[in-house]
């Protein structure tokens, strides 16, 4: 796994886990990047200086792939959670969370689809949101 330090078009800092140094360009390339905070897509990498090893004890891989099906886990409960229990509001997802927020709308869990400019207009506003986790990817799909 490689690890890279990103930023976003508008400054906000994450991390990523690529299984190799190609799989950020492709995935960047197929839209398949998004930043937590505002969910732009428009991703770099930033400069970082090399993981060095030392005296350490190194993970045994099978200890990584438990980890990672744990986080695929982990994220595909947080979706269907989601999708179980909030409204669906398509692309109204703006203008609803905003009804709610100023008090407009019934307060209840939505989730739908966003503009990055909507979303970053939400931000600045106070209205509170977060990308909904992607769907797991298929065992086909898995590096």
């Amino acid at each position: 796994m490689i690890r890279y330090a990103l930023v976003c078009e508008h400054g906000h800092p994450f991390e990523g886990w690529f299984g190799a140094s190609a799989d950020f360009d492709d995935q960047s390339a197929r839209g398949l990047l998004a930043c937590p905070s505002c969910a732009s897509q428009a991703i770099r990498k930033q400069i970082m200086a090399p993981a060095v090893s030392g005296t350490r004890a190194v993970e045994p891989p099978e200890a990584s792939a438990r980890m990672r099906a744990m986080m695929t886990r982990a994220v595909g409960d947080v979706r269907r959670h989601v999708e179980a229990n909030f409204d669906y509001v398509g692309d109204r997802f703006a203008d609803e969370a905003r009804s709610i927020h100023e008090g407009r709308a019934e307060d209840r869990g939505i989730y739908g689809e966003a503009t990055p400019i909507e979303v970053k207009a939400l931000i600045s506003d106070g209205v509170p949101v977060a990308p909904l986790p992607p769907e797991p990817p298929k065992k086909t799909e898995v590096n």
